[in-house]
Formats: C-alpha cells, structure tokens, sequence
C-alpha cells in the first residue's frame, strides 16, 4: 500500500501534467538545433519577424521560408529547400495555409516536431475544402480577389478579418507584402500526414475570422497535438509573437523565451 507521503508526491505529479499540457509528452522529444518557420496565404515571411528573435536568443537557427505560392508543389519545394540545409533536429512550423505544406514535407527525417499555428492540417488526400464546409463559413472568405488565376485579400478584410487585433499602421504594413496565391492551390490535395507519426504541437486562434476555430479545435483534436488557446486574430505569431515562439520552443525540447 502506498504510504501517504508516496501518494502526495504522485498526486503532485498528476497536477504538474494538468497544469502544463504536454509536459509528459515533451520528455521524450529529441532537442532541436533548428527552427524553419512557413507561412501561409495571405503573408509572406516577414510574417514570422517578431517570433524569430525569441528563437535566436534561445540560441536555435532559425529559417524563414518564403513560399512561391504558385502550386502546392512549388512551397513544398520551398520548404524541402530549408530543411536540406539544417543540421540536425528541427521543428517544422507552419502558420495558417502552410499547415498543409508541413503535413507533405513533415516526413523528413532532419524534423523532430511539428507546430501549427492557427493552421490547416490536412489528412493524406483529404478533400480539405469539404471538411471545412462542415463549419461556418469564416468572414475572410467574403473579402477574396480574384484575377488572372490568382487571388488575395482586399484590404478592408485583411484589416478586419485577418489581422483584426493588429495595430492598423502595422497590419497594412503586412498587408501591403502579401502574397498572391494561385487559384487552384487551397485545393490541392497532399499525399502524406507528418503529423500522424511527428510529436506535433496546435495552437488554436480563438478570434479567428479566418479559419473557423471550431475547426482548428478538432484539428488538433484529431492530430492528438499539445495545444493552446490564444484569444488571438488569424495573425496570432504578430499579436502573440511570444507566446508562439514559447510553444515552439516546447516542441524543441527548451526553457521558454527570454
């Protein structure tokens, strides 16, 4: 029989892992030397610019990938670019559209983790477009324009519906660099699901008017990821840059940001 100094110490425990999701789960991941951060649609990779310097000063390398936007196959390329020229462990991290591009190039044996922040997270040839019909539709969608076979978001949505708790000066800064997608690249379909055999963190967006946060939830869910909740727009690496750079650094096995 356990002796009731034994029993509290085991209780402590449980309520050290309740407190700190994932902290069980993050024991046994390998310690990464190296970040390569992804972004999505709607952004480029100055995207990332107030995350990076919590990374840097935790002493990882740290690559921004500046996807083409031009096929699901040109930003994998990208990606598998980036990750050629790590040495060593390396968390993978996609924000928004670039969670379906982490879930194709995830499978590199250089990545020891994966993180999605407010992200897609597609299943292997699922029809992604038909899963995300099964919530509302999110109020970005409406500010879409399209031409010559690519699009983007006008202004008043990105303002409001993408980086609705961004300081206006700066989100029109980020809107100005924004990159045009190719009409058929939010369609496209992978052929693989990192997350299915990566350790894989989720952080949930839940203001966001761009990718329903129900949606995000079962994401996660499904993926069984560590995950958090920042009341954040879609832009949660501008307004949350610390928080986002501490749950990526948990997923490399360090201390939090300094």
């Amino acid at each position: 029989m356990l002796n009731r100094k034994l029993l509290g110490r085991l209780f402590a425990v449980i309520a050290a892992a309740s407190i700190i999701p994932g902290l069980v789960h993050a024991q046994n991941i390998p310690v990464a030397k190296n970040i390569v951060l992804v972004h999505g649609l709607y952004a480029d990779g100055s995207s990332w610019i107030d995350v990076i310097p919590y990374l840097q000063r935790a002493g990882l390398n740290v690559t921004a990938v500046q996807n083409p936007l031009t096929s699901l196959a040109d930003d994998i390329a990208a990606t598998r670019r980036a990750l050629a020229s790590q040495d060593g462990p390396t968390v993978l991290v996609g924000h928004s559209f670039a969670g379906t591009i982490i879930s194709e190039a995830g499978n590199d044996p250089k990545v020891s983790a994966l993180v999605y922040v407010a992200a897609r997270a597609p299943d292997a040839g699922e029809d992604f477009g038909a899963l995300a019909a099964k919530y509302p539709k999110p109020p970005a969608s409406a500010g879409v324009i399209r031409k010559d076979g690519f699009f983007w978001l006008g202004e008043e949505a990105f303002l409001r519906d993408f980086a609705g708790d961004i300081e206006p000066s700066r989100a029109r800064a980020l809107d100005a660099v924004q990159g045009r997608g190719a009409d058929a690249l939010p369609n496209t379909k992978t052929t693989a699901a990192a997350w299915r055999v990566k350790p894989t963190w989720y952080q949930v967006s839940t203001e966001d008017r761009t990718i329903d946060p129900e949606l995000e939830r079962f994401l996660a869910k499904r993926m069984k990821a560590t995950t958090i909740e920042l009341a954040s727009s879609h832009v949660s690496l501008v307004s949350h840059p610390r928080e986002i750079a501490d749950l990526i650094l948990r997923a490399a096995g360090r201390e939090k940001s300094k």
